[in-house]
């Protein structure tokens, strides 16, 4: 084990303003916070918009590079021909201001990607960063089926850690296959980062009657500390990343993390109870990555509008969310405007039928 920082600090959902600029001095604020609790893991990636310039003011500039561990990635999707790869590594160092990483991913590994890796020989590459001291330990992350990740594990025994999207919603999903994905790994005895713990924030609030399931046993832990607290419950766990975006996220994290108890039988019980009656509610299950967005050509919002349906589904009709709605389709940019194009579902990592759920977005608001 090469990480003690149970948790990690993900930074693909860090404040920002109206204008989609993030907030240093906030961002700052977390990241003492964070340090001063003990925790040291920080995970950022190229294709993550001003994180790596943001980690480098709030972090790499502050502190001694003794103090912390900073974690990046290589994305499939910004590679167009081998040179790319050399390119986008050292833009990646200079950008969080390091002359190594202490852990490198290669990003987000389904089929098409991997193929991808394969035809820039990204994984030979990231050896030889490796071999030169530029990188610490080598991993990636992983969206697909547990036979996929037999296949890169046995063709790629040089990864020495896997990252997963694990959380009990996800559990038995069947795209997802979280606990499949998760005992594949430790099958190949891999210490395990986990990524969208919370999924998103989804597992962070709930309509009254669910919550009080949790809040009948114990009204002080928050709705989040128990996503958190199942996965850190189980075995092979090496950090868990959580995208906190403001201090209160932070500080809940914290308590839990800095104080964790393991769920008991009866809390375990709890936690299925509530998956049970969230899986019976007719929700999107967007994760709120934003991968989908750039590449729309229609300029649809689709996290956002997602986040609107998904509101009023959970807690009935209001015109609040008819409001949010509005707020991001002010420029014409409505659900019913798309074309159909399919680029947005070629890059979900949830795989999600996100053209037809626009269709239900645009029923709903339009």
């Amino acid at each position: 084990m090469f990480s003690k920082s149970k948790l990690g600090f993900g930074l693909m959902r860090l404040p920002k303003n109206e204008e989609g600029r993030i907030l240093v001095e906030q961002v700052e604020k977390m990241v003492d916070a964070f340090l001063e609790k003990g925790f040291t893991y920080f995970d950022t990636a190229y294709a993550y918009a001003g994180s790596e310039n943001a980690i480098r003011e709030a972090l790499v500039k502050r502190y001694p590079r003794e103090r912390f561990t900073l974690a990046d990635k290589m994305p499939a999707w910004k590679i167009e021909k081998e040179e790319d790869v050399e390119r986008i590594f050292n833009e990646s160092l200079e950008a969080c201001g390091v002359e190594y990483f202490d852990f490198y991913l290669v990003h987000s590994i389904e089929e098409g990607n991997y193929a991808l890796y394969q035809k820039y020989k990204v994984f030979e590459f990231v050896k030889k960063m490796k071999q030169e001291g530029k990188i610490k330990h080598l991993g990636f992350s992983f969206h697909d089926s547990p036979e996929m990740l037999e296949r890169v594990l046995n063709e790629h025994p040089e990864m020495e850690f896997v990252q997963l999207q694990l959380n009990y919603l996800d559990w038995e999903n069947a795209v997802i296959q979280s606990r499949k994905n998760y005992e594949v790994a430790r099958s190949h005895n891999l210490p395990i980062v986990v990524m969208e713990p919370v999924k998103g924030g989804r597992l962070a609030s709930f309509n009254e009657d669910i919550e009080a399931i949790y809040k009948t046993y114990d009204s002080q832990k928050s709705i989040a500390s128990w996503a958190l607290r199942f996965i850190a419950s189980q075995k092979g766990i090496m950090t868990i990343l959580s995208g906190m975006s403001n201090q209160e996220q932070m500080e809940d994290n914290l308590e839990t993390m800095a104080n964790f108890v393991p769920l008991n039988e009866e809390e375990k019980e709890l936690v299925s109870k509530v998956r049970e009656k969230l899986l019976s509610q007719p929700t999107i299950q967007c994760t709120q990555c934003r991968y989908c967005t750039p590449g729309c050509p229609m300029n649809i919002s689709i996290p956002d509008l997602f986040t609107a349906y998904n509101s009023q589904k959970l807690y009935g009709k209001s015109g609040r969310y008819k409001t949010y709605y509005e707020k991001f389709t002010k420029d014409g940019n409505l659900a019913s405007t798309c074309i159909k194009c399919g680029q947005c579902e070629s890059v979900c990592p949830q795989h999600l039928e996100i053209i037809s759920s626009l269709e239900k977005v645009a029923s709903e608001f339009e």
